[in-house]
């Protein structure tokens, strides 16, 4: 069976796997597994530490923390049956609640909450783009060297040969100073090049930067207006399937009738898809129903652990009760199937529904994938609703509604369909 949904039936499915998974993590039996597989877990590892324990003792303690061992590791998978029990049984009551779990909840969709009612942006995150590269400091240029002259002799001195001594010394202070200078030029030159050459750097880096910041500052406006356009686009849509469905559009109900259908939840131990198409001239929804095979759904009645083989065993349901139980969820999927669409159909657009409720499988026979049909029911909208579905016994239900059902869901023997499936059950 092809599954067909439209973009928003396709966006409602993507919404109410969240809320099964939320459901389910309410749900005791799935608090009961976490809070077993937790105290599996914690036996597990008291078995290790206890076994590293043993390794490391005297041969005098070794005895000890070997039963100590023993006697935890019993404990852990204990613990660890106990747990998959738990999911088990989890498993077990979803299955055995397929209709009550739709019972408690709305299925009408109001298409109005469809619309994007506020457009979520990420804040902007330039990171390092935002940073301004530090200005270069100016060079710190050293003093500039002062001439000193020597002091010129006097008094006697100045007589015996100090003039001449003198001169002597100045031409060296004079050329020593122009030595000190030159370097000291040299020197500032080079600093000045230098802090010239980095302010330079400096200045295309942040022109650089500051581009590239204005450049992702008008990107993430562009993705933003695109955003908001998108909202708005898809609001637009809403409103034109509103204003359809509101004129009897017939894509615009057969397309209501998947945003419904998507917002199914089923459990993940019994998925179903739907296939469906709505005629406008009769008034009729023709709805096809797949449930999982027979063999994907849980055979077990219970585990335990077998000490003397350290194995964990299980006790498999008796055939009879997993033909019941099969059967059951089967009858309960065509049930809650009617009531969702009926329930949701507020504005009674749908008069009537054909539901067929199958197995997608393989011929034994060729091979070939075939659809064994289980469930063939038709309904009309004010027979459906007067039934108080929180009381009723699903396959009565369907016995009541004249439909054909198969004598043996979980053995895929097909409903029989000689009688035709308008006719009231007797």
């Amino acid at each position: 069976m092809g599954k067909r949904r439209g973009f928003f039936a396709e966006l409602t499915y993507q919404t109410q796997q969240a809320e099964k998974r939320r459901r389910q993590q309410e749900a005791a039996a799935h608090r009961a597994h976490l809070a077993a597989q937790r105290q599996a877990e914690r036996a597990t590892k008291a078995y290790e530490r206890a076994q590293k324990e043993a390794a490391r003792s005297s041969a005098a303690e070794r005895k000890a923390a070997e039963r100590e061992a023993a006697r935890l590791h019993v404990e852990s998978r204990l613990a660890e049956v106990e747990s998959m029990n738990a999911s088990l049984a989890g498993d077990l009551a979803d299955i055995g609640g397929l209709l009550a779990w739709t019972l408690d909840m709305d299925d009408y969709v109001d298409l109005e909450s469809l619309k994007i009612s506020t457009v979520e942006h990420p804040p902007f995150a330039p990171g390092r783009m935002a940073i301004s590269i530090p200005i270069v400091a100016q060079p710190d240029y050293a003093p500039e060297p002062v001439y000193e002259e020597p002091a010129a002799p006097s008094g006697l001195s100045a007589v015996l040969g100090g003039k001449k001594r003198h001169q002597q010394a100045v031409e060296a202070a004079r050329t020593a100073f122009a030595d000190a200078h030159r370097h000291w030029e040299r020197a500032r030159d080079a600093a000045h090049s230098s802090y010239v050459k980095k302010a330079a750097q400096r200045e295309e880096s942040e022109a650089k930067r500051v581009a590239e910041l204005s450049a992702a500052e008008k990107k993430y406006e562009l993705e933003c207006e695109k955003r908001e356009a998108e909202a708005s686009a898809h609001n637009a849509e809403v409103d034109k399937l509103i204003n359809a469905l509101a004129f009897d559009v017939e894509s615009a109900i057969q397309e209501y009738v998947g945003i419904v259908l998507s917002k199914s939840v089923y459990p993940e131990v019994f998925p179903v898809e739907h296939d469906h198409v709505f005629n406008l001239a009769s008034r009729e929804l023709s709805l096809e129903v797949s449930v999982p095979e027979p063999s994907s759904v849980p055979s077990v009645k219970a585990y335990r652990y077998v000490k003397v083989k350290d194995e964990i065993a299980s006790t498999n349901l008796p055939v009879r009760e997993k033909k019941e139980r099969y059967a059951n969820a089967v009858w309960q999927v065509a049930v809650r199937s009617l009531h969702e669409v009926f329930e949701a159909d507020r504005a009674g657009k749908i008069h009537s529904i054909a539901l067929a409720v199958g197995v997608e499988t393989d011929d034994p026979a060729t091979g070939r994938p075939t659809t064994v049909p289980l469930v063939i029911v038709a309904a009309d909208r004010e027979t459906f609703n007067s039934f108080d579905l929180a009381k009723v016994v699903p396959q009565a239900t369907l016995q009541h509604l004249g439909a054909a059902m198969s004598k043996s869901p979980f053995d895929l023997l097909p409903a029989d369909t000689s009688r035709g499936v308008r006719v009231r059950g007797q």
